[in-house]
């Protein structure tokens, strides 16, 4: 069974592997995070803990039943009630259903625990799979967008009513 946990400073390594192994999957259908990010890991890694700890921002990694990073799901720029959402599901992982879960486990965590009313994202047209997650978790669609260039849509969901 997975775990849905908050992102902690113990995570670093594992969070640098799941990266480095799936960042040419990853870079198909959302923009690639650059060399950058991954010269200067751990630094990004305490600025986004700090953000987490001021409450802007609330980070999670899925865990498999051995403690292995899957996928991870964050909400972001939380203000008036809402947050953004983004996640990330490792390429041995994806397919099986686990962002669906993820996805589902986190509105019901953003609406307990965080007290928030909305969610909303943003995925790139050809990113069937994350369209198809957002539409099964209660996603509607609510615009076009770019995202890095690439024509996208956003969406948004209601914490009010469970799925």
């Amino acid at each position: 069974m997975p775990e849905l946990r908050p992102l902690c400073p113990d995570h670093a390594p594992a969070l640098l592997a799941f990266e480095r192994e799936n960042r040419a999957y990853f870079a198909r259908t959302v923009p690639d995070r650059g060399d950058a990010y991954f010269a200067r890991f751990g630094e990004r890694l305490r600025a986004l803990l700090a953000e987490q700890e001021a409450g802007v921002c609330r980070f999670h990694v899925v865990t498999g039943p051995d403690g292995a990073i899957l996928g991870r799901i964050n909400l972001v720029d939380l203000t008036d009630g809402g947050a953004g959402l983004g996640y990330r599901i490792a390429e041995r992982a994806a397919g099986r259903g686990l962002a669906t879960w993820a996805v589902r486990e986190l509105c019901a965590r953003a609406a307990d625990a965080y007290g928030l009313t909305f969610l909303t994202a943003a995925t790139t047209l050809d990113n069937t799979a994350s369209r198809t997650v957002l539409a099964r978790t209660g996603f509607t669609a609510t615009g076009e967008t770019r995202l890095s260039g690439r024509p996208g849509l956003t969406y948004r969901r209601s914490l009010t009513h469970a799925l």
